[in-house]
């Protein structure tokens, strides 16, 4: 008789709990999933999914009007935002019945209700508690509000995309990705933006090129940018709600979405439980193999506090599978990740940025190149492309890439392989581009950057 109820019982079914729950069960382990929410997680359901149609949603206004250059006879018709709301709906549903499709054709058991952790090797789910060799936290992140009044009249990214009313005056706060994607969403679908960060300018953690291009085409698109802004509180008005910033002056919003960061979920885990260490920052941690400080408990994605990122849930999820369940000594590796962020227009990243670069390898070149876009040649838009490449000197390699711009992440997909490899300038430069395209600008920059 087996010693425990299943080898591997995993808390939360998103992006990297339905990997390792998937993998496990396909080496032939006895594995659950609990989830009481909804099957896919955050991106599934409320992350990059639904925004990325939204986002597609959004750009429909630009695409009307470009087309009056091109000939056609072209007006921006009326948005009805019941109708992409609902079909969203209907597309996430299709999304989550299939992941309950995957595990139960991968023999892993779903368990519909909320698991916390009753001691070791012991979870309590619904009205039972069971036992498991080893369990696996993966219950991802979730939006902090900070508390100020009034923070009960925020929305965050949980709940905006299903909101009953189209909000014609949007106020978003926060500078990450999450809130400048939101803010050219609800600008692109026809609402007054007005984003609102408290530092010198949004995106931290990306080059400092790319992120004042960024600003300089969102402004010139027509959304509100105001940087060094503290709220600091949020009532109700006679229309609407009233944001009131640090300088005592106030804004009018039929809703505030606040995008100030993500925490690791961790609620009614039962983690005081068992000997399980936080990060100063509130995550689990957890060593290179995804273990925690308590023996047979791991944990995965954005719940250890790394990078926030699907695919790097997924990569891990499978590396904690094959290692456990597979004898297989594997390992993500988490250089040369590339990433998008669907602003409009897009950013696409990878490699090092520019003061990261300098501080890795010292001596480097960097090669940039800023163009209005074929497109908008006829359509008439003013709006340019921006593309950056950073080089170590030493070795030529291409240690950065970066781009703002039409499909960046398409694009810097791509080129991320190429940098995984560890090619190097002279590679670029000797690699035909394709005519006419954005990304042939990648391997015709041939003048380093004379700043």
């Amino acid at each position: 008789m087996a010693q425990y109820d299943y080898d591997l019982f995993v808390i939360g079914a998103g992006s990297g709990g339905v990997r390792a729950a998937r993998m496990a069960a396909g080496f032939g382990a006895r594995v659950a999933v609990a989830e009481d929410r909804y099957m896919g997680g955050t991106c599934v359901n409320v992350g990059c999914v639904p925004k990325k149609l939204y986002v597609y949603a959004s750009e429909f206004r630009h695409a009307f009007e470009d087309a009056r250059g091109f000939g056609w006879d072209s007006k921006v018709p009326a948005f009805d935002w019941e109708t992409l709301r609902d079909n969203k709906k209907t597309e996430i549903s299709r999304l989550n019945a299939i992941y309950d499709r995957l595990l139960d054709g991968a023999g892993a058991e779903v368990i519909e209700a909320r698991a916390s952790i009753a001691g070791p090797h012991e979870v309590r789910v619904g009205n039972r508690t069971v036992t498991s060799e080893r369990i696996l936290i993966a219950t991802g992140g979730w939006p902090f509000v900070p508390p100020i009044p009034g923070a009960e009249l925020a929305i965050t990214s949980n709940e905006i995309f299903d909101l009953e009313h189209f909000p014609q005056r949007l106020v978003v706060v926060g500078g990450g990705y999450i809130a400048t994607e939101f803010a050219g969403i609800f600008h692109g679908l026809g609402a007054k933006v007005t984003q609102l960060y408290r530092g010198p300018l949004f995106l931290r953690g990306f080059d400092d090129d790319v992120r004042q291009h960024l600003a300089q085409e969102m402004r010139k698109d027509g959304v509100d940018l105001r940087f060094e802004v503290d709220v600091t509180r949020l009532s109700r008005g006679t229309d609407g709600i009233d944001v009131t910033l640090a300088d005592g002056s106030t804004l009018a919003a039929d809703a505030v979405l606040y995008a100030t960061g993500r925490k690791p979920h961790l609620e009614g885990l039962g983690l005081e439980n068992i000997d399980v260490k936080l990060t100063e920052n509130g995550a689990i941690a957890v060593d290179e193999h995804f273990q925690t400080s308590q023996p047979g408990v791991f944990a995965l994605g954005d719940v250890i506090g790394g990078m926030e990122l699907t695919p790097v849930a997924l990569g891990e999820g499978m590396a904690f599978a094959r290692r456990e369940f597979n004898a297989m000594n594997a390992a993500v590796e988490y250089d040369f990740i590339p990433t998008a962020v669907f602003s409009q227009p897009n950013i696409g990243t990878v490699g090092f940025t520019e003061a990261e670069a300098r501080a890795e390898f010292g001596e480097i070149t960097l090669y940039k190149s800023t163009f209005r876009p074929m497109k908008h040649t006829l359509g008439g838009r003013d709006e340019k492309t921006f593309m950056k490449l950073i080089v170590d000197q030493a070795s030529d390699r291409v240690v950065g890439v970066h781009m703002v711009g039409p499909d960046a992440g398409e694009i810097v997909q791509g080129i991320a392989i190429a940098l995984k490899a560890g090619a190097t300038k002279a590679q670029f430069d000797s690699t035909i581009g394709i005519h006419p395209t954005a990304a042939e600008e990648f391997v015709t920059m041939r003048d380093p950057w004379q700043g």
